[in-house]
């Protein structure tokens, strides 16, 4: 029976996806840190142009909303999950030049069963591992795009639209599109304007909001990337870990093993990626550049002359706090490093099956394959159980009927935009009344990192959190509703003075301020139509892009993957009678065709 390799890089990728997620199967919301799901998330202009706080969940919230109309919340969290998991895998497996069937199953699970993955995912970032599940597939694009590909550019557009729902993926995106491309022609021109289309409902509602652009220096150390055993913050990062949150890494992480590992993978990937380059002359040395620029964004945070620079960047250049936390840009270093791996693997496998047999060469590659799992081995299970799902407490659609009824301001109590609920296991959640409340709510974007605490910046967030912390009454704050979740922290009797209790349930509160001004309409709808072109242009290009390769004509992806042992290779896709693996490539480094070992 002929084995097709197409089907088995699905079944792998899907594999992975359900032994990684398999708690996911149970009814209810995983809820961790950033990652809240809810049942109905309402659409507001808060989402699309925030008034006071910097546009970081733009367009995300807005699209979440959108797709609730037609599914429910706690399926768009599976959906979104399991993408990432399943697209990651596939992709790196099919974007590895090879003809042979496992190397691109050890690149497959090598790329898809991370450190980075597993602590984003425990810091609940999966917008940002979207884009980490999409990169492979937009280097596909870019190469494709190069070669004048027919709907190489609506590809494009489709695999960078999911990483630009949030700034940091759309910036990867960007920077994807400008080191890959190559400069001074019209295809770099177009791409680039596609992608910087998708990043235009955030850049607009930066550039409107009244938060500025400054961030609190403070938070350059805290989000440094930190050491997760005996070898140093540099060693973890080369494993793609080092996540500033030690309560999201991994048990296994802190294994005196780990370095070891790392360094064993390294040592692997170091040929990989000299066969790399043989095969994508050109390319390879782009992507690398792309990946060694990330990895230095990473590193930033902790060597002298970086604090320094990050901490005048943040300050002085709006926007630039997106790059304190510089270890989440360490997505290419991670694609390139599960390449070159599973080239060196093969390589490795070649020469064992010219020096004993063949058979010999599929252990070592198959062995390579389970590697990431041995190593990493709490990841499965939903990081064994830490990513189950749990159920809203009916408090919450009591209290957001409430609120329905008479639209306001709420101020969410304590005054903490991270905090523990007992439903959830004390579990810290982003608090989840914005996106549970169809009104706007006000909580804390200051975030408390051990003792220090990083300032936020809304203005309006500082001025109510001054005027708590001053001992005077919510009241004070003139939002129409108090919402109080009950349990440790809960706000004292001076605190709730001239408010009206309305509800009153297990976990949740809510009171109504009779003193809170009337509800006016809220000024800058000239901000809210710039910031509303800016969701419309985006969209309008991802809607191009679906339409063109609806059409006849379009490739797929990639070609079908082949996996003959010894074959010659080329980049997936290619005409057998290329001399050109990568485009632009020069005929002297395009004329030798590198072949494959055993």
């Amino acid at each position: 029976m002929t084995v097709r390799p197409g089907l088995v890089l699905h079944a792998v990728a899907a594999s992975v996806t359900a032994v990684l997620l398999a708690p996911l199967a149970l009814p209810g919301y995983v809820l961790r840190y950033d990652m809240v799901f809810v049942p109905r998330q309402a659409l507001s202009w808060e989402m699309i142009a925030p008034a006071d706080a910097l546009p970081r969940a733009v367009p995300l919230d807005a699209v979440v909303s959108v797709a609730n109309l037609v599914a429910p919340g706690w399926l768009l969290q599976r959906i979104a999950l399991v993408a990432i998991v399943y697209l990651a895998a596939l992709g790196a497996a099919r974007l590895l030049p090879s003809r042979r069937l496992l190397p691109k199953v050890v690149a497959a699970l090598a790329y898809a069963w991370t450190p980075y993955l597993a602590e984003r995912l425990l810091l609940g970032q999966w917008a940002l591992l979207l884009a980490y599940a999409c990169l492979p597939w937009m280097v596909a694009a870019i190469r494709d795009v190069r070669a004048g590909r027919p709907g190489a550019p609506a590809r494009l557009v489709v695999a960078a639209a999911p990483a630009a729902l949030t700034p940091t993926g759309g910036l990867i995106a960007l920077a994807a599109v400008v080191v890959l491309m190559p400069l001074r022609q019209r295809a770099t021109a177009i791409a680039l304007a596609a992608v910087t289309a998708l990043n235009a409902p955030w850049l607009v509602a930066a550039s409107t909001s009244a938060a500025g652009g400054a961030s609190d220096p403070d938070g350059v150390g805290q989000f440094a990337a930190r050491a997760e055993n005996w070898a140093g913050a540099w060693t973890a990062l080369a494993g793609t870990g080092g996540i500033w949150n030690a309560q999201t890494v991994p048990a296994s992480r802190e294994s005196v093993l780990a370095p070891l590992v790392t360094v064993l993978l390294m040592a692997a990937a170091v040929p990989g990626l000299i066969e790399l380059r043989r095969r994508w002359p050109g390319g390879a040395a782009r992507l690398y550049a792309l990946a060694v620029g990330g990895f230095v964004l990473a590193v930033a945070g902790i060597v002298g002359p970086g604090v320094a620079l990050l901490e005048w960047a943040v300050v002085a250049v709006p926007g630039a706090g997106l790059l304190r936390d510089g270890q989440k840009f360490l997505i290419p270093y991670a694609l390139v490093l599960a390449l070159g791996f599973a080239l060196g693997a093969e390589r490795a496998a070649a020469w064992l099956a010219r020096r004993f047999e063949p058979s010999a060469g599929r252990v070592l590659l198959a062995g390579a394959a389970l590697l990431p799992l041995m190593v990493l081995p709490d990841l499965a299970f939903g990081a064994m159980g830490q990513l189950r799902p749990v159920r809203y407490p009916a408090d919450w659609q009591q209290v957001a009927a409430r609120v329905a009824d008479r639209p306001g301001e709420v101020l969410s109590l304590p005054f903490e935009g991270y905090q523990r609920y007992s439903w959830t296991g004390d579990v810290v959640v982003r608090d989840p009344a914005p996106r549970y409340l169809d009104a706007p709510v006000l909580i804390n974007d200051a975030l408390r990192v051990g003792t220090v605490t990083v300032d936020g910046e809304s203005p309006r967030a500082t001025a109510v959190g001054a005027l708590l912390a001053a001992g005077r009454p919510a009241a004070d704050a003139g939002t129409p509703w108090v919402l109080v979740r009950r349990g440790a922290g809960e706000p004292s009797v001076a605190v709730l003075a001239g408010l009206r209790l309305v509800y009153d349930g297990k976990y949740l509160q809510l009171w109504d301020n009779p003193s809170a001004p009337p509800v006016s309409s809220v000024a800058g709808d000239g901000r809210r139509a710039w910031a509303l072109f800016g969701h419309l242009l985006a969209a309008l290009v991802v809607l191009a892009g679906v339409l063109r390769l609806l059409l006849p004509g379009s490739r797929s992806w990639y070609g079908p993957p082949t996996h003959q042992f010894g074959e010659e290779e080329s980049w997936p896709n290619w005409p057998r009678s290329s001399s050109r693996p990568w485009p632009g490539a020069s005929s002297a480094s395009s004329a030798s065709s590198p072949r494959s070992g055993a």
